[in-house]
C-alpha cells in the first residue's frame, strides 16, 4: 500500500484549509492503491490552523506557539498507520514541517529553504519506506509502475 498526502489526493487539510491535489496521487486512491494521510490532522490540529516550521528541532508556528508535542503525536500515528498496511512508498507533499523530504522551510517564516526532512518523512525512512514528493512522483512518470492507465 502506499502513503499519500492527504492533501495532495484532494483533501483540503493543509494549514490554510487548502488541498493541493495531484491527479494521479488521487487515481491511485480511487484505485485502492494508496491511502491519504495528513500528521497535523492526526493529531488533531485545526483546519485551517497557523503556519508551522521547523526551527531548531521544535515546531513553531508563526506566531510562536510552541506544538512540538503535537506534531511528534501526529506522525507517530501516521507512522503506525503506515506500517499496520506494510507501506514500502510514500508519496508526500514537499516542503512540509511533516511531509518535506530534502528540503524544508528553516524556521524564520522568510520563504527560505534548508536542506531537511519534516517529521513523518524521517520515521517513514528509518522504517525503510521510500519517499517521493509529488514533483519527483510526477517528474519519474510512475504510472505504469503504480498500476495508472496512460
Amino acid at each position: 500500500m502506499i502513503i499519500v498526502s492527504a492533501c495532495l489526493a484532494g483533501v483540503e487539510c493543509r494549514y490554510n484549509a487548502q488541498a493541493f491535489p495531484i491527479p494521479e496521487v488521487v487515481e491511485l486512491v480511487k484505485k485502492g492503491k494508496a491511502i491519504p494521510l495528513c500528521p497535523e490532522i492526526l493529531a488533531n490540529l485545526s483546519t485551517p490552523r497557523p503556519s508551522v516550521e521547523q526551527c531548531a528541532g521544535k515546531f513553531l508556528s508563526n506566531c510562536g506557539k510552541d506544538l512540538t508535542a503535537e506534531y511528534m503525536a501526529g506522525a507517530k500515528v501516521a507512522l503506525a498507520i503506515s506500517k499496520l498496511v506494510e507501506s514500502k512508498i510514500a508519496i508526500l507533499k514537499s516542503k512540509s514541517p511533516t511531509c518535506g523530504s530534502g528540503l524544508i522551510y528553516d524556521g524564520t517564516f522568510s520563504g527560505n529553504l534548508i536542506e531537511g526532512d519534516g517529521i513523518f518523512c524521517t520515521l517513514l525512512k528509518e522504517e525503510n519506506i521510500k519517499v517521493y514528493t509529488e514533483d519527483e512522483f510526477q517528474a519519474l512518470n510512475f504510472r505504469e509502475d503504480f498500476g495508472l492507465n496512460r
